[in-house]
C-alpha cells in the first residue's frame, strides 16, 4: 500500500506553495505550519515532508526553529530538506527533530560528501533528492540545472547503498495536472529495491490510486490538499497508514 506523505513548504516561517519552484508564485496557506502538521497527524497521516524554501534559496538551513515546533508538537516522522549543504546543517535538522533529511544539491555538486554522510548517518536517515527538469537534475531550490542525467545520478548512488529517493518532476510541481506516472514506473522497474517517493503534480485521489496501482511505494503531495481537491478522510480510508 502506498505511503502518503503530505508536504509543508516554508518561507518566512509560513506554510506556502510554489508553482514549478518559482518563488514569484508563492501562495501562503497558513501562518502556523505546526498547526497544519498537528491537523495532518489528527487526520491519520504518519509522515510529513518539510521543505525549507528559504534554506534552499540561501544554501543553508534557515527554518530549523519552525521544524522544531512541528516535531515537538506532533509524533509525525518528518523528513526535512532545503539548504542542507554542510555537516552543521544536518546536525541542525536532526537536533530540531527531523527523522530523515533530504539531500539533493550536494549529491550533485559534492558527491564524496554525500557518500560520507550516507556512511555516517546510514541509508535509513537520508533521502536522495532527485529533482528533474528536462531529464536533468536541478539543484539549489530548482534555480539551477545541472548537466547530470537522472539515470546516471540514481545509478551511482543506488550502487553506493542509497535506499530512499524523492523524485520530483519539476514541470508538474504545483500544476495540479497529474504526476509523471510513466517516469516513476520506469524508475521503479530500473531500481526495484528503491523506496521511491513520487512528487509533483498530484491533483486528485485518482492520481494517488494510479501511483499505487503502478507499484510506487510512496507519494508526496501538498497543493491538492490545501486547495481542497482531495478529501483526506476518503484518502485515508482507502489507504490507511500504519504506525
Amino acid at each position: 500500500m502506498i505511503e502518503l506523505i503530505p508536504a509543508i513548504d516554508i518561507i518566512d516561517g509560513k506554510c506556502v506553495r510554489l508553482t514549478k519552484g518559482d518563488y514569484g508564485t508563492k501562495k501562503v496557506y497558513s501562518n502556523d505550519p505546526a498547526a497544519i502538521a498537528q491537523d495532518f497527524e489528527q487526520q491519520g497521516f504518519k509522515r510529513l515532508h518539510v521543505v525549507d524554501l528559504d534554506g534552499a534559496k540561501s544554501k543553508h538551513v534557515v527554518n530549523d526553529a519552525t521544524l522544531k515546533r512541528i516535531t515537538s508538537q506532533t509524533r509525525l516522522k518528518v523528513d526535512f530538506g532545503g539548504g542542507l549543504k554542510t555537516q552543521e546543517d544536518l546536525e541542525k535538522a536532526f537536533s530540531a527533530g527531523a527523522a530523515m533529511v533530504t539531500i539533493g544539491s550536494i549529491a550533485v555538486t559534492a558527491p564524496q560528501l554525500y557518500l560520507e554522510w550516507l556512511q555516517t548517518y546510514g541509508a535509513d536517515r537520508l533521502v536522495l533528492g532527485a529533482d528533474v527538469r528536462n531529464g536533468k537534475v536541478s539543484i539549489n531550490g530548482w534555480q539551477e540545472e545541472s548537466c547530470i542525467e537522472l539515470p546516471e545520478f540514481l545509478t551511482q548512488y543506488m550502487q553506493a547503498g542509497t535506499r530512499n529517493v524523492l523524485c520530483t518532476e519539476i514541470s508538474r510541481d504545483g500544476m495540479l495536472q497529474g504526476p509523471a506516472v510513466e517516469l516513476y514506473k520506469t524508475l521503479r522497474k530500473a531500481y526495484p529495491t528503491c523506496h521511491l517517493i513520487a512528487s509533483g503534480g498530484v491533483s486528485s485521489l485518482q492520481d494517488i490510486i494510479h501511483l499505487d496501482q503502478a507499484g510506487i511505494p510512496a507519494v508526496v503531495f501538498g497543493k491538492a490538499i490545501y486547495e481542497g481537491r482531495i478529501d483526506t478522510k476518503e484518502l485515508l480510508t482507502l489507504f490507511p497508514q500504519d504506525n
